[in-house]
This record gives structure tokens, C-alpha cells and sequence, in this order.
């Protein structure tokens, strides 16, 4: 990051632009005193003897001509103000550029180098001809408008970048809610099949699923109950190593419970979503498996 150092009107007239100021001045009023003399002489020749010229004579003549070569102070004061306040909103923009620790795309710094030397040169100029006013006030003119120019391009490129980093985070932050939702729903899940893969768990799980999906109110839950007590007292991985039968509603094979999900072994829900599904299909309704089970022993 480039930035030019600042200026201030407090600045030490250069000992170049004075000298040349006073060279100039000091031809200009020699002139203007030369010519008045001549004057006074050609008016006074025809009366007599030439006199010398006297104070009263020169003064009102020379001011006359001084204030014509003198700056205007309006203008001057207008040229240099314009020039400053584009140096300083220059300034002021590459401070904020650096404090805000962001990286610009393109080139980011404000070349103010030549403006700063134009501004000196217009605070030093506190008298001088006026033929040479206009060619300084260009200059500065000229240097504030490339500045400005580059302002506004670099304040846009600052606007971008910081547009970025709302975007960055924003993103980052929707990340961050969306991981911590998903371990939210991990632990959920996790604490719910903590408390349905407990036998007490498993029941009201399948009382509740029993309900909502199939319709069977209380006198076939209470089938339900006896049914699968006598199977596996609710115990999700309850194995009957002469059958093969697995898990609470003894399917068998066990495999025959992945229809139901690929957590079969380990999850009682699922293993009840199974056996729920298989009594309503090969029964119609818990009692009707329960009445069958108790008659053959099996359902």
C-alpha cells in the first residue's frame, strides 16, 4: 500500500519561488517607476526646469499597477481548497483502506504525489504575478481531477471488499448453524435410541406407531404386548440360536428386517416398523398373531 505523505499549509516557502517572485516584482515596479518619471518630465518640460518626482507623485500610479499584477486572493484561495480537499479524501481513503485489513482486487494505492507537490506550490505562492496564477491553478487542477478519479475507483474496490467478506461470513455462519443442527439431530436421535432400544422404550415406540399408522387402539396393543413379551420380552437383540429368529418380533431370518431400514440390528424402532408391518400383513392385527401364537406356538 502506497500512500503519499500528508501535506499542511504550514510549509516553508521555497527559497526558489520566493527569489523569483521578488526578481519579478522588483522589474515590474522598476518599470512602472521608470515609466512615471518619464511621464512627469515630458508634462513638466514645457513649464521649466525638470523636478524630481515626489513620493506623492509615484505612490497612487504605482499601487494602481501593483494590485493589477497582484493574485487574486478569492481565486487563489478556491484553487488551493479544491486541490487540498482532494488530498485529503485520498488520504483519508488509504487509511481506511489499511485499517480495515482487506485485500483490494487491482492496485489499490493512490498515487498522490504530484497533487501534494501541486498544493505546496499554491500554499507557498502568497504573491505573485498574476499571469502566473492560472498556470498553477491548472496544474492542481489537473492532478486533484487524476486523484479523484483514482478515489473513486479505489472506494468502489473497497465497497467490493468488503461485500466479499459480508458474503464470506454470512456463509461461514450458515455453516456453522447448519453443523450445529446436525449434531443437534445426532444427539436426538442418539437420546432416542437410547430410550427405545430400552424395553419400556420399545413399548411405548410401538403403542404410539401402532396408533398412527395402523389404527389399533389399546385392545390390540395390549395383544401387541403379550405377543411380543412372549417372543423376546421387548429385548432388541434378543437371538434365538435354534431358529435364527432375531430381535424383538423374532423375525426370521433376521436379515428379513433390513425392508425396514439398514440399522435393523441395532435400533428397536426399526425391528418394530418390521414387525409391525408383517403382523398387519399376515394377520391383519395383533390379536389375530396372538391368537394364532398362542395355538401354534408360533406366528
Amino acid at each position: 500500500m502506497h500512500s503519499s505523505s500528508p501535506h499542511t499549509s504550514a510549509r516553508r516557502p521555497s527559497r526558489r519561488l520566493v527569489a523569483g517572485v521578488g526578481a519579478c516584482l522588483g522589474t515590474v515596479l522598476g518599470i512602472l517607476g521608470t515609466t512615471n518619471v518619464a511621464a512627469v518630465a515630458a508634462e513638466n518640460a514645457s513649464e521649466g526646469p525638470i523636478a524630481p518626482p515626489t513620493a506623492a507623485v509615484l505612490t497612487p500610479a504605482l499601487t494602481a499597477d501593483i494590485d493589477t499584477v497582484a493574485i487574486s486572493a478569492p481565486d487563489a484561495a478556491a484553487a488551493l481548497s479544491a486541490a487540498q480537499t482532494s488530498l485529503e479524501s485520498a488520504e483519508d481513503l488509504q487509511a481506511e483502506v489499511t485499517a480495515s485489513g482487506l485485500e483490494l482486487e487491482g492496485q489499490p494505492a493512490i498515487d498522490t504525489t504530484a497533487l501534494s507537490d501541486a498544493v505546496e506550490r499554491l500554499e507557498e505562492a502568497t504573491f505573485v504575478p498574476a499571469l502566473l496564477f492560472p498556470a498553477l491553478a491548472e496544474e492542481a487542477g489537473a492532478h486533484a481531477q487524476a486523484v479523484d478519479a483514482r478515489t473513486v475507483e479505489v472506494a468502489q474496490a473497497l465497497e467490493a471488499a468488503r461485500a466479499r467478506k459480508a458474503a464470506e461470513e454470512a456463509a461461514a455462519e450458515a455453516q456453522r448453524q447448519a453443523e450445529a443442527a446436525a449434531a443437534a439431530e445426532a444427539q436426538r436421535r442418539a437420546e432416542l435410541l437410547a430410550a427405545v432400544n430400552t424395553p419400556a422404550g420399545a413399548r411405548a415406540y410401538a403403542q404410539q406407531l401402532a396408533a398412527e399408522r395402523y389404527g389399533w387402539g389399546g385392545d390390540q396393543f395390549s395383544c401387541l404386548v403379550s405377543l411380543w413379551e412372549k417372543e423376546s420380552n421387548w429385548n432388541y437383540q434378543a437371538y434365538n440360536a435354534s431358529s435364527g429368529a432375531t430381535g424383538i418380533p423374532q423375525a426370521l431370518p433376521g436379515s428379513k428386517m433390513a425392508a425396514a431400514g439398514p440399522d435393523w440390528q441395532t435400533n428397536a424402532a426399526t425391528q418394530i416398523a418390521w414387525g409391525l408391518d408383517y403382523i398387519q400383513r399376515a394377520y391383519g392385527a395383533p390379536c389375530s398373531a396372538w391368537g394364532h401364537s398362542q395355538a401354534t406356538n408360533w406366528y
